[in-house]
């Protein structure tokens, strides 16, 4: 166990001398870890905590605790074409790669076709199906939305992995800038399905990328689809010696030992 939390403590970068130091160490960190939180909020490897920086604002909550300077590496990682922003940590965002995207692909595929067959969600996905890609200036506009309104059509969409929002900059006539979103269908943002996978290989990638975990943040914290989860899952992955139990309540994946 000693070693497991030495390991974790080196790949997970959480002590001072593994700190981040630019952003394209933080995309090397992204493609040895093949996902990443923005805050440290569960065992999955966070962003923010291996940039070992102090807060924006000392003792500050919500964006005051982002680390001061480093803080924009997030989004801007998130634009990188082999990097994939969805927000299905339970409704926050959460970075993959090329590779562990495919882990995901064939759940927010079915999310999509189940929010569809919704009465509350289908008409908004419909009218994405028809149109494609909207900011949501156009998308207010077009089905006349209020911003509240618009928020909360597309909140569970996203946190189910049947809509992306991707960061936009727009400009403006006086030679300034400011940001929006564009919203898209799952399938809009990828087209081509990437292959059949599912919360169980999920799962034992999440438990590699965090070296060791313990298991009751498995199905409460890491992911929105908690309908997929069954209370045998890990006894499964264990049994199948994909996860192995190192202790009472604490799991590691064979690749991470």
């Amino acid at each position: 166990m000693q070693n497991l939390q030495e390991r974790r403590a080196y790949l997970c970068r959480l002590t001072p001398d593994r700190a981040l130091e630019s952003l394209e160490e933080a995309h090397h960190f992204l493609s040895d870890r093949g996902l990443l939180t923005r805050t440290a909020d569960s065992a999955l490897p966070s962003l923010f905590e291996a940039c070992h920086e102090e807060p924006y604002a000392t003792g500050g909550r919500g964006f005051g605790s982002w680390p001061a300077t480093k803080y924009p590496w997030f989004s801007e990682l998130a634009t990188r074409p082999d990097v994939h922003e969805l927000k299905i940590h339970n409704g926050k965002s959460i970075l993959f790669t090329d590779e562990s995207l495919r882990l995901v692909d064939s759940i927010c595929r079915s999310e999509l076709s189940r929010m569809e067959g919704e009465p509350e969600w289908a008409p908004f996905l419909q009218h994405l199906a028809a149109v494609g890609p909207s900011t949501l200036d156009d998308l207010q506009t077009e089905l006349g939305l209020k911003p509240k309104e618009l928020k909360s059509l597309r909140t569970p969409l996203e946190r189910c992995g049947a809509l992306v929002a991707r960061s936009l900059r727009v400009g403006m006539t006086d030679g300034r800038h400011t940001h929006t979103s564009e919203l898209l269908r799952y399938d809009h943002a990828y087209p081509d399905p990437l292959g059949a996978s599912g919360i169980d290989e999920l799962i034992v990638a999440g438990v590699c990328a965090a070296v060791v975990t313990a298991e009751r943040e498995i199905a409460r914290g890491w992911f929105s689809w908690r309908w997929l989860f069954d209370e045998r899952l890990v006894d499964r992955l264990v049994s199948e010696g994909r996860l192995e139990r190192v202790e009472p309540g604490l799991v590691t994946a064979r690749a991470s030992g």
